[in-house]
């Protein structure tokens, strides 16, 4: 078997994980992206794309099966494919809220399910679930967003106490928001804003300015890498904001971040 570390990646087409895919096979990572049709994709030296939808059991055991009958191992997983959704709370049907959920919690738990036999055996492994400074900060009119990626959170630091002992460890990667699809091109609730429309789009349209002037997917990706070349460390803020915010969670009075977080989202008060 190889030497060559294999890296597999969700959500390989486009962003973040387009970006890391080139990103670690320049740095001589084996890299398998996972897309959900790979006939769609432009072809990346040292990228093999096969097809996975996240949101599917059998897909995603078919997906990693193939993986492994190729490069005989999976050294590291990233979970990177999600879904975002805008909109208020009240207005979101539970259809709309178990779409964001299947993607971007049960996703990554069925990839990791899939990957985690093979990387027991070996004793060793590395689990990036990519999540966001909105899996611990909150955020209006981006509540079932929020709350996929605080559960994925949680997931993520308890499945890193069950693993340790095999070698295998989880990171979670925390960007700010990206100038990518997922963020430009967010869905929204389909109810009406009703009374929640002025500050909705107050609120909307704040995020979009702060998208424009968004770190890239490219500084995300050399996170990534940072990540899995560095010294083990759970919690990867990525980019300065990003880091700021988890220190102002961390250390800053509620009161004081709950201020904070209501001006930069556009409230009055």
């Amino acid at each position: 078997m190889s030497n060559q570390k294999v890296v597999v990646i969700t959500g390989a087409s486009s962003g973040i994980g387009e970006a890391a895919a080139r990103l670690l096979a320049q740095n001589g990572f084996k890299v398998f992206g996972g897309v959900r049709n790979p006939n769609r994709v432009s072809s990346i030296p040292g990228v093999r794309f096969g097809t996975v939808d996240v949101n599917d059991d059998t897909s995603v055991a078919n997906f990693v099966e193939w993986v492994l009958s190729e490069a005989g191992k999976i050294d590291v997983l990233i979970n990177n494919a999600g879904v975002s959704l805008l909109g208020p709370v009240e207005n979101t049907s539970t259809a709309e809220a178990q779409r964001v959920f299947d993607t971007n919690v049960f996703g990554p738990l069925r990839m990791i399910r899939a990957a985690l036999p093979s990387m027991r055996a070996a004793r060793s492994g590395l689990i990036i679930n990519v999540s966001s400074v909105l899996g611990f900060l909150p955020a209006p009119f981006m509540g079932l967003y929020a709350s996929s990626k605080h559960a994925l959170e949680g997931l993520s630091e308890s499945l890193d106490h069950e693993i340790r002992e095999f070698n295998v460890r989880v990171v979670l990667l925390e960007p700010t928001f990206t100038n990518t699809k997922l963020d430009v091109n967010a869905a929204h609730t389909e109810a009406p804003l009703g009374v929640y429309e002025r500050q909705a789009y107050a609120t909307i349209e704040t995020v979009q300015d702060q998208i424009k002037s968004a770190p890239s997917p490219q500084a995300v990706a050399a996170k990534i890498l940072a990540a899995i070349n560095g010294p083990y460390q759970m919690r990867q803020p990525a980019g300065g904001q990003a880091t700021l915010l988890s220190r102002l969670r961390r250390f800053m009075p509620a009161n004081a971040v709950d201020k904070s977080l209501r001006k930069t989202f556009g409230f009055g008060r």
